[in-house]
């Protein structure tokens, strides 16, 4: 039985990664987000057919995403040289180009188990975002089939409704009244 996340301590990680424009390796943890919101993505595969949408999306996002102080992490179970070479070749040859954020590596498959995203049997992660709060509480999960794209807009209207403290209605939008 899947066990809860949301309104828990989002489960801790540390991981190699690739930055943004291909060209540093390092490392990433939870902890280096404390203070800030994270919105945190598993994606099934680099070289894929779905996926550089939704990460080339989210990246054209990333300048509202840090109006809102918000932190924007991707990983897979790919290495950090996959990841490299996918965000250098051109998009011309179903590459990805710069991103504004890094990609993570979960070669282990460590993370996405304890996200509860890994399909065991295949050995990768379903299509999983979370947001964390500062304090590093999971407030918010959407896990989608792998043949199903996430939404920028949905996400971003989210962690504004999460943002402002209050109880938001269905649908509810920034300058909305919460209940």
């Amino acid at each position: 039985m899947a066990e809860r996340l949301v309104g828990k301590a989002a489960p801790d990680f540390t991981m190699e990664t690739v930055s943004g424009d291909g060209k540093d390796f390092g490392k990433v943890s939870l902890s280096d987000y404390r203070g800030k919101w994270l919105v945190f993505f598993f994606y099934p595969l680099d070289f894929t057919f779905v996926c550089p949408t939704e990460i080339t999306a989210l990246s054209d996002a990333y300048d509202q995403f840090k109006t809102l102080d918000t932190e924007v992490l991707g990983v897979s179970v790919d290495s950090v040289h996959s990841h490299k070479a996918w965000i250098n070749a051109s998009k011309d040859a179903s590459g990805l180009g710069t991103l504004n954020f890094p990609l993570a590596s979960d070669i282990t498959k460590n993370v996405a188990r304890d996200y509860g995203v890994l399909i065991e049997e295949e050995g990768v992660a379903l299509r999983g975002l979370f947001i964390i709060d500062p304090e590093g509480e999971l407030k918010y999960q959407v896990v989608n089939h792998n043949d199903v794209g996430r939404s920028v807009e949905e996400t971003l209207r989210v962690l504004q409704a999460l943002q402002s403290g209050g109880l938001c209605a269905m649908n509810w939008k920034p300058g909305d009244t919460n209940l």
